[in-house]
């Protein structure tokens, strides 16, 4: 096992601060945050794992991307490429109206089932990488 560096730590903590809020969002019934914060606790935390493994630069925010670049550096990913695919639906749609077809907004259309197969994902996500660093 490596040895978590300072940037990964960081990261890998608001990845959990952020499944925290994506869970606090769903009790509360704001599920398109919900379906959000998940994506954002799933890329942070697969970020983190990068940082730790040496990157120094990450750009992309697509989670797909990011577990490609993860299985380079470890085969477990590939049991979570599927999730991260999904989650990958939910930045930008989550947060602007314009991002859905029809009239709905955001918070009208995501639902409860939703947040928690996002959340299931995010969690999936981050309980390979807390085993990786």
């Amino acid at each position: 096992m490596i040895k978590i560096s300072k940037i990964s730590l960081r990261w890998l903590r608001q990845a959990e601060s952020d499944l925290n809020a994506a869970k606090n969002s769903m009790n509360s019934k704001n599920y398109d945050w919900s379906c959000f914060q998940s994506q954002q606790a799933a890329e942070k935390c697969l970020k983190a794992f990068l940082y730790n493994r040496g990157y120094t630069s990450i750009i992309t925010h697509s989670l797909k991307e990011l577990v490609m670049e993860a299985e380079k550096r470890e085969h477990l990913f590939s049991k979570i490429k599927s999730g991260a695919k999904y989650l990958d639906m939910f930045y930008i749609p989550t947060r602007y109206p314009n991002g859905l077809a029809g009239n709905l907004a955001p918070f009208e259309f995501y639902e409860e089932e939703d947040a928690k197969k996002c959340i299931g994902y995010a969690e999936s996500i981050l309980t390979i990488v807390k085993k990786l660093i």
